[in-house]
């Protein structure tokens, strides 16, 4: 197997902590593309609501029930 960062051959056996990478730095630079927005995993526009109940344009009668309401 090659590194996925520097495509040296790379240990693919449980011993190397760093696999798919040959180095923890290879480790790392793949982690620091992630962190800075580098890799994009492809799919379409997502709302940024967390949950249902964080949603401000529901009104109470519209606005999905939960279970522990009851209560």
């Amino acid at each position: 197997m090659r590194c996925p960062i520097c495509k040296r051959p790379s240990e693919s056996s449980p011993q190397n902590r760093f696999r798919p990478f040959c180095s923890e730095r290879c480790q790392l630079v793949d982690l620091g593309m992630w962190a800075g927005e580098n890799y994009r995993v492809e799919g379409g526009k997502q709302d940024d609501r967390e949950h249902p109940d964080d949603r401000h344009d529901l009104t109470p009668s519209s606005a999905p029930r939960r279970e522990d309401d009851d209560h």
